[in-house]
């Protein structure tokens, strides 16, 4: 059976993994490396570059390279004022529209970014495992809504890619984790990312692994640390030189990299200098930037972040009905855990010393979703699991309340039907408003869709009888069917495509991951051809050092001066030129290499 992608799409870095030879591996990019760049960036010539190569030219084309896209995936404008603040390319739409991101001129949906990604991720993985690959598990964080699930299964279809299951991060590293530690346990995975902080507690007995409750914030996430420190550089940098670095893209992109860096450091010891010359000019003299930034300080500015944590942390506790003496093991995941108060917050809340880092926290989640993959290609047996749903589902009752039919944390997949009447008499339509979250007012939630159930049979108030059911699939979609009793007309939803892409821009994004692989192979097949020039170029005068003296002086000039024009070529990168120049420098070469 073909072999099934584990892929960690990470608002940070992604991360693939394949089950192979009995385990899980992950896959290195084309440059060797085990985590990838979650960035695009497009160039002024229209050419996309993702991964590294776009991670390299951020700091000088910042409003073109977009990261951090997991964050505005299925997510309406009114729901990102935060987000886009910090980010410095432009995101766009009405506010209750889904947002658009502007780069290289044009507009692209953040999935149809993140299948770019994700095309790329494919093709390293095929080369990696030497076949064609069509299926992936791919995950999501935890408490990750429909419209963000459903913008996660668009983009691996972008990419090429079968989506066989959606799975929770958390759960995917909890997979991972007890494939190491065989056994029954009750644990807490804390997953604390660069763009989102989820937690999910479990219950593991042999390969059943069973969801207890999720909690989390998809607004919280290590990217948030890094404002904290930009945003106290950049007022220190103003009060100093009344020079604002957060309205110049490019010095905001070198602070933000500065940034990144600085909490790293604080990880390991008690203060951060962060040096940044000619940061910027005022009045034609360049400005330097040097600030130093104790751990102390650092906590102190993000000490609401941290309050916030702490209380996710209690919130699941409470919705798993667990105790901390019930937990058997912490274990963390995600790049931002390796901040030390967030660990001594761990420690503090489920009251422990031990907290399992024992799988590298940037892989074990890709680690996770290859194992799964293992079990969907039939390599691994006797593996079951059983996740829970995130966020409360309902529809909108009379009087504007929330009538919720399936509840946070109820298992999933799951299929739950209740009976609804018409408000008003005589009414034969009933509009059914289908709303996720957890306030009993319907108009704070949010909406997932609306449809309309026509040919009602006019009665009183109270009398028809219409059967309303959802169904949630093991991905966590929703499907939704309004069903009259008397008449038996029903009406069927499935909450697709709420994610702001239709069939026809699904159809542009293949075209331009196409395009895409055309031009890398162009770009591949350039360099391989300049590569051989170079080569050629470097043998032959290799041989005229050692045997010039074998060749008239005719033959010898005629031969240096289509060398000439070869190197001439290959510094302006003129193709067509270097076939030419190759071309004849073989035809002038014959008959002094026979001479050889």
């Amino acid at each position: 059976m073909s072999k099934v992608l584990g892929i960690d799409l990470g608002t940070t870095n992604s991360v693939v993994a394949v089950y192979i030879d009995g385990e899980p591996r992950i896959i290195p990019n084309a440059t060797g490396q085990r985590t990838t760049p979650s960035m695009i960036a497009i160039e002024k010539d229209g050419t996309i570059l993702v991964g590294p190569a776009a991670k390299n030219q951020q700091v000088t084309n910042p409003e073109n390279t977009v990261y951090s896209m997991k964050r505005f995936m299925g997510r309406r404008h009114e729901e990102v004022a935060k987000e886009e603040k910090i980010v410095p390319y432009q995101v766009v739409g009405k506010a209750k529209k889904y947002v658009k991101i502007r780069a290289g001129g044009r507009l692209f949906a953040p999935q149809e970014l993140s299948g770019m990604l994700l095309h790329e991720i494919k093709r390293n993985a095929e080369i990696y495992i030497g076949e064609p690959v069509e299926r992936a598990v791919i995950t999501v964080p935890a408490y990750f809504n429909d419209a963000q699930r459903q913008a996660t299964i668009d983009a691996g279809v972008a990419a090429g890619l079968k989506v066989e299951r959606i799975i929770n991060e958390p759960t995917a590293a909890a997979l991972a984790y007890s494939m190491e530690r065989r056994g029954n346990r009750k644990l807490v995975v804390f997953d604390f990312g660069g763009g989102t902080f989820d937690l999910s507690a479990l219950e593991v007995q042999g390969g059943n692994f069973r969801v207890l409750a999720v909690h989390g914030d998809t607004h919280l996430g290590g990217d948030d640390f890094d404002q904290r420190i930009i945003d106290i550089v950049a007022d220190d940098f103003r009060r100093r030189h009344g020079i604002d670095l957060r309205e110049n893209a490019m010095a905001l992109q070198r602070l933000k990299e500065a940034s990144t860096e600085a909490k790293c450091q604080l990880s390991e010891s008690d203060e951060a200098r962060i040096n940044m010359p000619y940061v910027c000019v005022d009045g034609g003299n360049p400005l330097h930037l040097e600030y130093t930034l104790t751990r102390e300080r650092f906590e102190a500015v993000c000490s609401d972040l941290f309050e916030s944590i702490q209380r996710a942390c209690r919130v699941l506790m409470a919705e798993a009905q667990l105790k901390a003496s019930d937990i058997s093991d912490v274990v963390l995941v995600g790049g931002s855990t390796r901040i030390p108060r967030v660990q001594q917050l761990a420690r503090d809340v489920f009251n422990t010393d031990a907290l399992d880092k024992s799988i590298n926290p940037d892989e074990v989640v890709a680690l996770g979703a290859a194992t799964l993959g293992g079990v969907l290609q039939g390599d691994l047996h006797n593996i079951h699991l059983m996740d829970v749903l995130s966020h409360s589902l309902g529809i909108e009752a009379a009087g504007g309340a929330m009538r919720v039919l399936v509840r946070k944390n109820t298992p999933i997949p799951a299929d739950v039907s209740e009976l609804f009447t018409t408000p008003r008499d005589n009414q034969t339509s009933v509009p059914i408003n289908v709303l996720e979250g957890e306030s009993k007012q319907a108009m704070e939630n949010r909406p997932l869709g609306v449809f309309q159930l026509s040919g009602i049979r006019r009665a009183p108030r109270g009398v028809p009888r219409i059967d309303v059911k959802f169904i949630i699939d093991a991905d966590g979609i929703l499907s939704v069917t309004a069903t009259d009793k008397d008449t038996g007309k029903s009406q069927n939803v499935i909450i697709t495509g709420t994610c702001g892409m239709d069939d026809s821009e699904m159809e542009r994004v293949k075209q331009t991951t196409a395009a895409k692989d055309a031009q890398q192979d162009e770009r591949e097949s350039t360099l391989n051809l300049r590569n051989h020039a170079e080569k050629v170029r470097a043998d032959i005068h290799e041989w005229l050092r050692h045997n010039n003296h074998m060749i008239p002086n005719r033959e010898l000039a005629r031969i240096e001066g289509v060398m000439r024009k070869l190197e001439k070529k290959i510094e302006k990168n003129d193709i067509r030129g270097i076939k030419s120049s190759l071309k004849r420098l073989d035809e002038v070469s014959v008959e002094f290499r026979k001479a050889g």
